[in-house]
């Protein structure tokens, strides 16, 4: 390898999906075809979609019994709380029910039931990250075969049933810069027990390459011919979504620090002073934490001062935020939606030649 990073798209074909929480991001990748020719589509999440069909229920007046698989929360776990305040039932099973919270005692203490099978009178709602004969559908009425290789992308919180999801999520960043911060070991095929997110996703679709899609994100801005020549010098790659934003410090592939906050929390000043100072390695985890966010944390040799990462990148659907920063705009392949996709696709090839 030169002295510059460059990711490998040799992956074999597959179908990357990162899912938001917005959005979910679809790319079937063929090394065999140009990238201009992929079969593309951005469609809402499945935190959306589960979210209206509980929204269904309520309107109609029916208690409902969740069943599945534990998916992302968000909207889902909004639309379960609005349906309890409806003063109608809500049952499930304990697996999916921790897509609500880990701690089943405290959904208990919301009124929801917890059951194996469906009540009688219920309206079942099947919660998961992955609808596989959904993709299967869509795929194949324009006659396009669903791949054999998966990867996909979501953002996992880890089992934490006792203590704040936000502190025990940053602490696998913290864990992860203290192991050395190389960004191509955020990409697993056995993932952390604790991320049981992805475990949920493997049970769907075994073997499947998965990450966090704040690390396909990041990944997948690396690739815009544009920024690989800033590597050396060092960037602060920002990821603005729908629902979280996501910076890094990043040099030749080697993670020097991040930062995590929620999106719906910040607006183009506080997030210019966060960047600003994470930069200069003076912003700290407390203040961060504090704010509602997930946190901040650096390596210790961090050189701050000086502004060693001076080069901002800014990718994703919220990036809005930051336009009046003075940012590289990344679009791998002419596609910023397709950024974690086109992460995961360079992630799957890399895993491959390492």
């Amino acid at each position: 390898m030169n002295d510059r990073v460059t990711w490998q798209m040799t992956a074999p074909r597959l179908l990357a999906i990162d899912i938001g929480g917005g959005t979910q991001d679809i790319l079937l990748w063929d090394p065999a075809d140009t990238v201009e020719n992929a079969v593309k589509l951005v469609v809402p999440s499945p935190t959306r979609i589960v979210a209206r069909r509980i929204q269904d229920q309520t309107r109609a007046g029916g208690d409902i019994f969740l069943t599945g698989r534990l998916m992302g929360g968000g909207a889902v776990t909004q639309a379960v709380r609005r349906h309890l305040q409806g003063g109608l039932r809500v049952f499930a099973q304990p697996g999916p029910a921790r897509t609500l919270h880990d701690n089943l005692a405290k959904l208990e203490a919301w009124g929801i039931r917890m059951v194996e099978a469906q009540p009688p009178g219920t309206s079942a709602v099947v919660l998961g990250d992955i609808d596989l004969p959904a993709l299967q559908r869509a795929l194949g009425e324009f006659a396009v075969d669903l791949p054999t290789q998966f990867a996909v992308a979501v953002q996992d919180h880890g089992f934490s049933p006792e203590a704040s999801n936000r502190r025990h999520r940053f602490q696998h960043w913290e864990r992860f810069l203290a192991e050395g911060g190389e960004l191509r070991r955020l990409a697993y095929r056995q993932p952390p027990p604790d991320l049981t997110r992805m475990a949920a996703v493997q049970e769907v679709l075994p073997g499947a390459l998965v990450m966090d899609t704040c690390a396909a994100g990041v990944w997948g801005a690396l690739l815009d011919p544009q920024i690989q020549k800033h590597q050396e010098q060092g960037l602060v790659v920002v990821n603005i979504g729908n629902e979280h934003t996501f910076a890094v410090l990043v040099r030749q592939g080697l993670v020097w620090g991040v930062y995590e906050h929620h999106t719906g929390l910040l607006n183009p000043t506080k997030l210019a002073d966060h960047l600003h100072r994470f930069q200069d390695g003076l912003l700290t985890n407390q203040e961060v934490y504090d704010d509602m966010g997930h946190g901040c944390c650096l390596r210790p040799d961090y050189p701050g001062y000086g502004k060693p990462f001076a080069t901002l990148v800014m990718t994703g659907p919220q990036r809005r935020l930051g336009a009046h920063l003075p940012a590289i705009q990344a679009a791998p392949f002419g596609d910023m939606m397709l950024t974690g996709c086109f992460g995961l696709v360079a992630a799957a090839g890399q895993e491959a030649i390492v």
